[in-house]
């Protein structure tokens, strides 16, 4: 089989842009990677707090455009329209994965008892239902916590950082003593992972884009035998 060689990744922020690029240098080297951006998606989620047909359809009409631009394989990173991303993949002639897909497979080989956090429903349900679909897939028999850190999304929005890494790191500390192992549902929370004690992080806590980079390199570059659904 050869190896794919262009990779395009759809975001739902411009901010992931650099982000994306970096693990890209990290993990693909050498390997074409362009980026299309569109904060519209997300805040039309947020305002109508679920994913509409209308944006399902914007959405796999940014996965055909990358098709056209020449990728050869797709990621697309926001979990929120993670139900839109599968539902293109019947029509679309080249691998489209979604960004939060390695991590929950990831989370059902580690433990039963798994712990998703967000702080957006609309990010929760997606990926929690995701969790458990794999969990399916993989003949696992897992139970899924899922926590929504109410109110902390609000205060990032609203400029305080502090206060929404609080939150977050209160919920963090109180789920990791139920579960096996935890899921961010928003790779925006990895941050305040790192200001846990280590006596805090017992459990593995899992965030989508490295894992998910480490699964595409093993795809992209020679040697690389993971498989793809």
């Amino acid at each position: 089989m050869n190896h794919p060689s262009t990779l395009a990744l759809i975001h739902t922020s411009a901010t992931l842009v650099p982000v994306f690029q970096k693990l890209c240098a990290e993990h693909l080297p050498g390997v074409n990677a362009f980026h299309i951006a569109d904060d519209s998606l997300i805040r039309d989620v947020i305002a109508q707090n679920t994913l509409t047909p209308r944006n399902a359809r914007r959405v796999a009409n940014h996965i055909a455009s990358a098709e056209s631009a020449g990728a050869d394989y797709i990621m697309v990173t926001c979990s929120s329209i993670g139900p839109a991303v599968e539902a293109s993949v019947p029509f679309t002639a080249v691998p489209v994965l979604r960004v939060d897909q390695p991590m929950a497979d990831t989370a059902v080989r580690t433990g039963k008892r798994i712990g998703v956090v967000a702080t957006l429903p609309t990010t929760l349900d997606p990926t929690a239902d995701l969790v458990e679909r794999r969990a399916g897939f993989a003949g696992r028999d897992v139970r899924i916590e899922a926590r929504l850190c109410e109110g902390a999304f609000d205060a990032l929005m609203s400029g305080d950082a502090d206060k929404h890494d609080a939150m977050v790191a209160e919920a963090l500390r109180t789920l990791i003593r139920e579960v096996d192992v935890v899921v961010l549902a928003q790779a925006s929370m990895a941050r305040v992972v790192d200001t846990l004690d280590d006596k805090d992080k017992c459990v593995p806590i899992l965030a989508s884009p490295p894992i998910a980079m480490r699964y595409l390199a093993q795809i992209f570059l020679p040697g690389g035998h993971a498989h793809q659904k």
